[in-house]
């Protein structure tokens, strides 16, 4: 009789206990808030895949969907160790993405890392935020996503000096008419239409006690067959007006910190004789010869006209002249001999006192006649690569650093107008950041000096052939888009390529050869809705991320709970 009251009693704890857990159909998933690392890396997978060196592009388009997945999960959220591990996912990918950080030196392993830290933060902040978004004020999945994703993209281009390489809308490189759209919002209007496509695919998907469900097919294909129409459109109407025929030269000199008397003269060397050869090799006048980042070695000396004297260095100021002579007397005689005008990366030393010469990466224009155009100065410094915070101030840190006394920032852009085309020059990672670039053409648009040609001088024979290669080459395809500008890349190294104003690599030389490349560069006169209204679209992207983290920590702040949903 007992035996039985107790099994009764089991009984109705088991159908009590029913009515307040609702059976979960064996065919729907569970919470993938259950497995928050596991969901996360396999989503930083999905996304390191995508990008080079595998370069699996279509994955690009489902390494968002496990994130979407993690935010749809409507069970709270257990606090800062659910966090940690999707941060610890975010850093896995970054640590895969840039691995190439690593090679220039090995004192910048260290950089890599606390890259990939910091980096990696953005994941766990995008989920957060769009799980206020979702579960908080109700805002669908499919327009919280795309806005969160690209906020927190615009600040990952900015903060820190910015760092905008391995973006997701890199992914799609290789797809042009879908790359159309960057000339709207700028690169970011790639990632948020690919955000946008995953949250569509995330929300068919069945989560905990929902089920699967089609609508979000029709967002889906409506958004995709858009951005195709218009990529189409505006290749199909694309004016291919001739332009320059210019060479592209590219060594192969590996970079690195040991001190070797003789190389700087055999790098000139080097540059040199490939440009004779690309003359010879050319079947009509060269318009342009170009040369990657420094890669003409002896320094351009500037000296302003009250240098002085001073006892604590081994040179005078008639020593700098007769220097700066022998600089003027090599180019423009390199010049002549080619009977070619030169764009050269060089090395600008500013004396405006004797015993301490300001340093800038610059970028120089040569005309055979002997007249040197405006110089210009790398306006963008790489953080840690080019300056080191407080460095001006405490230069005790440059010691400690591989890169010297650091390089000075320049304060213009510059159009150099050579055989009736105007180039604008930038170097080395200034590429990496739409801003930067589209600030530059505006700036000169705005003074009647529009560039028809955007050139990229780099070295980046610092990564050893390495992806980061492909990852700097795709980010000039997408700033040719955004200013609807051809764009040249000359780099030491690799990838020395062509590529119009529509993102089409009309060339390209293989990595770590030393080659010269001969191209016909089509001028395009199309306008570009980003150059004319800029990040503001975007930045209203990221205010709206503030918003919401205020909305997501002033519940936490009152009650000192989970309150995230």
């Amino acid at each position: 009789m007992a035996h039985k009251s107790a099994d009764a009693v089991s009984r109705t704890k088991r159908e009590f206990n029913g009515m307040n857990q609702p059976a979960v159909p064996a065919s729907l998933w569970k919470s993938p808030g259950q497995f928050p690392l596991r969901v996360a890396a396999c989503g930083a997978l999905l996304y390191f895949a995508a990008l080079p060196p595998l370069a699996w592009a279509p994955l690009g388009f489902l390494a968002p969907i496990p994130w979407l997945m993690l935010i749809r999960d409507p069970v709270r959220l257990p606090g800062k160790k659910y966090y940690v591990r999707l941060w610890l996912a975010g850093v896995l990918f970054w640590l895969l993405a840039v691995h190439w950080l690593r090679l220039p030196h090995w004192a910048t392993s260290f950089g890599w890392i606390a890259l990939a830290l910091y980096l990696g933060a953005y994941l766990p902040v995008f989920v957060g935020l769009s799980r206020v978004a979702v579960h908080r004020f109700q805002i669908p999945l499919l327009i919280a996503a795309p806005i969160i994703w690209v906020g927190l993209e615009w600040a990952r281009a900015h903060l820190i000096t910015g760092f905008l390489m391995a973006a997701l809308g890199h992914t799609q490189v290789g797809w042009i008419e879908f790359l159309q759209i960057a000339d709207l919002a700028g690169g970011y209007t790639v990632c948020f239409v690919m955000i946008l496509l995953a949250a569509c695919v995330a929300r068919m998907l069945p989560v905990a006690e929902t089920r699967r469900t089609f609508w979000p097919l029709a967002p889906l294909l409506a958004v995709l067959a858009a951005a195709l129409l218009y990529g189409r459109h505006r290749i199909a109407n694309a004016p291919q007006h001739p332009g320059p025929h210019v060479a592209l030269i590219q060594g192969s000199i590996d970079a690195d910190w040991k001190q070797d008397p003789g190389k700087d003269v055999r790098i000139n060397a080097t540059y040199f004789d490939l440009s004779r050869q690309a003359i010879a090799a050319s079947a009509q006048p060269v318009d342009l010869v170009v040369w990657p980042e420094t890669m003409y070695r002896r320094p351009l000396l500037v000296l302003d006209e009250d240098l002085g004297t001073s006892p604590d260095v081994p040179y005078s100021r008639a020593d700098l002249e007769r220097a700066a002579g022998d600089f003027s007397q090599e180019v423009f005689a390199m010049a002549g001999m080619l009977d070619a005008p030169l764009l050269l990366g060089v090395e600008a030393l500013h004396f405006q006192q004797l015993d301490q010469p300001l340093r800038y990466n610059s970028a120089i224009a040569i005309e055979p006649g002997g007249a040197m155009s405006q110089r210009y100065d790398k306006n963008h410094r790489v953080l840690f690569g080019e300056y080191i915070p407080l460095g001006e101030a405490f230069p005790a840190i440059y010691q400690l650093s591989p890169i010297g006394s650091g390089l000075q920032a320049g304060a213009s852009a510059e159009s150099f107008s050579i055989r009736g085309v105007r180039y604008a020059p930038n170097v080395c990672y200034e590429s990496v950041l739409p801003q930067v670039i589209a600030h530059q053409v505006r700036a000169l648009t705005s003074v009647g000096e529009s560039p028809d040609v955007l050139v990229n001088l780099t070295n980046d024979a610092w990564f050893w052939g390495s992806s980061e290669l492909d990852m700097h080459l795709a980010c000039d395809v997408f700033r040719a888009i955004e200013c609807r500008r051809p764009m040249l890349v000359a780099a030491n190294g690799g990838l020395t390529a062509v590529v119009d104003a529509s993102g089409r690599v009309l060339a390209k030389l293989p990595r770590r050869t030393d080659r010269f490349l001969l191209a016909d560069v089509p001028l395009d006169g199309r306008e570009s809705l980003y150059l004319t209204v800029g990040d503001w679209p975007v930045a209203a992207c990221l205010l709206a991320c503030v918003l919401l983290g205020l909305g997501g920590l002033t519940p936490l702040i009152r009650n000192g709970k989970n309150a995230d949903s």
